[in-house]
């Protein structure tokens, strides 16, 4: 396979204004990178509280409701990650695209994003049926979110050494 057009487009990435500020920063990567580690954090806080509120842990607060609650924050968390995933991304990007830590993490997103549009679906329809409670389907999509996204951070954990 030729990887040459898809090279150049990295390589041109690289060399954009905002990526090349950033890698010539002393201060602007390291915040970056913090932001990113702090949107990763919140996000799979967040996702993992919601995950344990759907399997029935935190029984006291109403499921829906705290769902419901938090699912702004963790879709803003994730916002922030990808934004600032993008910025880390553009730094190297002829390296991290061909990095299989990197590739095993963004197939490893695509599955919690996947798991989301279930969960989000579920939802409707027991919405639409007036059911309380969470249905088999979203308990299994919560246990699958709880092992996805620890997997996305060791996976992204691995891109430097890999």
């Amino acid at each position: 396979m030729d990887t040459t057009p898809l090279l150049d487009l990295l390589r041109a990435i690289e060399v954009l204004a905002p990526a090349a500020a950033l890698r010539a920063s002393f201060v602007a990567y390291p915040l970056v990178n913090a932001l990113h580690i702090l949107s990763l954090g919140v996000l799979v806080s967040t996702a993992g509280l919601m995950d344990l509120r759907i399997l029935g842990f935190f029984s006291r607060f109403d499921g829906r409701l705290f769902v419901a609650a938090l699912r702004p924050l963790a879709l803003a968390a994730f916002a922030g990650a990808v934004a600032t995933g993008l910025a880390l991304f553009s730094i190297r990007a002829s390296e991290y695209a061909f990095n299989p830590a990197f590739q095993v993490k963004l197939a490893l997103i695509a599955l919690p994003g996947l798991n989301l549009a279930m969960i989000l679906r579920a939802g409707r329809r027991r919405a639409a049926t007036q059911r309380e409670g969470f249905s088999g389907a979203e308990r299994l999509s919560a246990a699958l979110s709880l092992m996805l996204w620890p997997a996305i951070l060791v996976a992204g954990r691995f891109i430097g050494f890999v």
